[in-house]
């Protein structure tokens, strides 16, 4: 089978971690995925922010922890987490920054490093928090939340697909 499609079908959402860093290299390899996604018009409005200082991810789950109303870590421990912004002046912004950001968790796959689509980013910051980030980060005003790649090594087995619901496709 082709490489591109065994990752595309195996690839599952990793929810433990060990607490070892991702390398750069692999880093800057799922950056680039996300880069080269496609756009509408070409006018590549996503943006990444790469966290993996360990006090502000604490700081990130627990915002994120407070908008879905639950004590947990909603990053299950990961030691890299890439929030995606789009520039919601952009034609298509929402559908450039979830093409990004599933190019990462495949890209990630395929070099064995752990990945999680995680949501709420968009009401992480819209938040007076979320906000000062943003101004602290350098993300320019018109750009919204879309969503949070967690990465890192998977520990434990790696999860079996769920079954495919019928009808997935129809063809006429």
């Amino acid at each position: 089978m082709n490489e591109t499609i065994k990752t595309l079908l195996e690839r599952r959402s990793i929810r433990k971690f060990k607490p070892e860093q991702i390398g750069e290299k692999e880093l800057n390899a799922i950056l680039d995925a996300g880069r080269y996604a496609p756009s509408g018009s070409n006018q590549q409005s996503a943006l990444f922010v790469v966290i993996q200082d360990k006090e502000t991810l604490k700081k990130l789950s627990a915002m994120n922890a407070a908008v879905l109303g639950k004590d947990m870590d909603p990053y299950y421990g990961a030691p890299s987490v890439i929030l995606v912004f789009a520039d919601k002046t952009k034609i298509t912004p929402l559908e450039d920054a979830t093409l990004a950001i599933g190019n990462m968790l495949n890209a990630a796959a395929s070099l064995g490093v752990g990945s999680c689509w995680v949501h709420r980013t968009k009401q992480m910051f819209e938040t007076t928090e979320g906000k000062d980030f943003m101004r602290k980060w350098g993300v320019p005003g018109d750009y919204i939340g879309v969503g949070s790649c967690v990465l890192g090594y998977p520990e434990g087995e790696h999860p079996k697909a769920a079954p495919r619901k019928d009808k997935f496709v129809i063809r006429v």
